[in-house]
């Protein structure tokens, strides 16, 4: 049952405004629209459009596989292909709470996450556009969630120490992934349990401030690149599935 309401750590109640339980046979094009190609991080694997081998939907959940294949894309042939959604230009929000109920993929080289980019990055460009990491995962380390928010400093990129949150066997069920974002920082949750927190003028040292203007949100499942493939890729991972149950937006 989808609430409401919620009300925040800090006692405020906040009202329901945006959510996506999955529910149709299709992507919702009015919310989401689909990211396609390389896109950055030397990750291996292309991002597909409209493609349900790569994007689905079963039991009310929205399912993003990647599969190791042979995909002509028109200027070559990938050998891995996966999906990645965003809000771009559909949705953006500044403050709140941001829940979203998920289940990582196993096996080394898998790279799932959810998170969010400033909405001016096409006017101002990645790191100055600012980046929430609401959830980021990397199958060779299979016990940990990680949370980092960047930004830039002196022209350059600069990020927050990296929290993770330990854990058991992640992808053996569903987490539920929140973040309540104010003018103060931003606080991380996993399963309603705090985590992480960082604060402006304490552990965010970024300048300018990115957190206090509009965001969108980004869900995808990359393979392999700088982060998720420093162990490489394990081939027996494939097809890897990541689910998500629902995305839901509090202010």
């Amino acid at each position: 049952m989808v609430k409401d309401t919620v009300v925040t750590s800090k006692g405020k109640t906040l009202k329901l405004v945006w959510h996506d339980e999955f529910d149709s046979p299709e992507l919702d094009q009015s919310k989401w629209k689909y990211d396609r190609g390389y896109i950055r991080n030397h990750e291996i694997q292309y991002y597909t459009e409209r493609r349900s081998k790569n994007l689905r939907f079963e039991d009310s959940k929205l399912i993003i596989e990647a599969h190791r294949e042979n995909y002509d894309y028109g200027d070559g042939v990938a050998e891995c292909t996966s999906a990645e959604i965003t809000t771009f230009g559909k949705a953006s929000w500044k403050y709140g709470r941001f829940e979203i109920k998920a289940k990582v993929p196993k096996g080394k080289g898998t790279w799932p996450a959810l998170w969010m980019l400033g909405t001016d990055i096409h006017e101002i460009n990645w790191p100055r556009c600012g980046e929430i990491d609401i959830m980021e995962y990397v199958g060779f380390e299979p016990s940990k969630f990680y949370f980092t928010l960047h930004g830039s400093k002196n022209g350059k990129h600069c990020k927050t120490e990296t929290k993770c949150y330990k854990t058991t066997a992640p992808e053996d069920g569903f987490a539920v992934f929140a973040i309540e974002w104010d003018e103060e920082g931003i606080r991380f949750f996993v399963d309603e349990k705090f985590v992480a927190e960082f604060q402006r003028g304490t552990n965010i040292d970024m300048d300018p401030y990115p957190f206090d203007k509009e965001m969108y949100l980004l869900i995808n499942l990359a393979i392999g690149g700088d982060w998720g493939g420093l162990k490489g890729v394990d081939e027996s991972i494939f097809p890897a599935r990541y689910e998500i149950d629902y995305v839901r937006i509090y202010q």
